[in-house]
């Protein structure tokens, strides 16, 4: 449950944030007209991602044997590169996301279009839904359906409520700091998502283990019981791992920190070059 908690919780306040700034734009331009816009474009973007999500479970649900942990794997690898790539947008762009947001607005609003408010509202939030809705499937793999479903409700409803706050001055966050915090928890969570893929398609016989098993430690820390699988659906523990799972978790953290590496030597060299 904790996994997908953290996980809504901090999808569901950068969507509903996203929300405040496009309704606070519009309250400051005057535009309450576009309101309507906005709240249909958002309702259409969570009714569509949960509808994937459904979709994708069932197709889940649906399989057996060979066709379901290939199914399995490789929504797991695709949640992977797509939390992966999120991870470095939001490296890249962080400090532009809202500027960026408030001038397509500005702009939507003086052409006048109401469908061009909606495309905001909707793409903005539709990405941070589909996004979830991905990564919800790819962990109920590794947890029951009742404490994700569960989870994620307290976790949006509790981002529902923060945002609120934020937005009407009543608390004050680094919301600069949060998202570093949630975006290394994201990290872990990829790393673990990329582990549980190979280990599914070394099951599926797509790739080879290698080394079955390079250690087994669950006899300290048993994957099965409550903590374990606290484990293994946030981290992507295994007691057992093959040699392949252990080389993906591994590497993957070698090309995270590579990239963040050369991002940093980028920042530093236009800020040479600009001087």
């Amino acid at each position: 449950m904790f996994p997908s908690l953290l996980l809504s919780f901090r999808e569901g306040l950068e969507g509903s944030l996203i929300i405040g700034v496009l309704l606070g734009m519009i309250k400051k331009m005057e535009k309450q007209e576009y309101k309507t816009a906005i709240w249909a474009g958002t309702i259409s973007a969570v009714v569509l991602s949960v509808l994937a999500g459904v979709l994708l479970n069932q197709i889940g649900t649906s399989l057996e044997g060979q066709a379901e942990a290939i199914f399995e794997g490789v929504t797991m690898l695709i949640a992977c590169l797509l939390l992966t790539g999120v991870i470095f947008w939001i490296h890249r762009q962080s400090t532009s996301v809202s500027q960026k947001l408030q001038d397509d607005m500005q702009q939507a609003a003086l052409i006048g279009n109401k469908n061009t408010i909606f495309a905001v509202a909707f793409f903005s939030v539709f990405r941070e839904g589909i996004e979830l809705a991905l990564i919800l499937v790819a962990a109920s793999f590794t947890d029951s359906g009742f404490q994700i479903l569960f989870g994620a409700a307290l976790g949006l409803i509790g981002s529902i409520l923060l945002a609120w706050l934020l937005i009407n001055s009543l608390i004050r966050l680094n919301l600069r700091k949060f998202f570093l915090f949630t975006d290394i928890l994201l990290v872990l969570f990829a790393a673990g998502l990329l582990a549980h893929g190979v280990h599914e398609l070394n099951e599926a016989g797509i790739i080879p283990a290698i080394v079955e098993h390079v250690w087994d430690v669950n006899p300290i820390v048993d994957e099965k019981t409550y903590f374990g699988q606290i484990l293994t659906t946030l981290f992507g523990y295994n007691g057992n791992p093959s040699l392949t799972e252990l080389i993906a978790y591994l590497g993957y953290y070698l090309i995270i920190f590579a990239g963040f590496n050369l991002h940093s030597k980028g920042n530093k060299s236009s800020l040479v070059l600009t001087s």
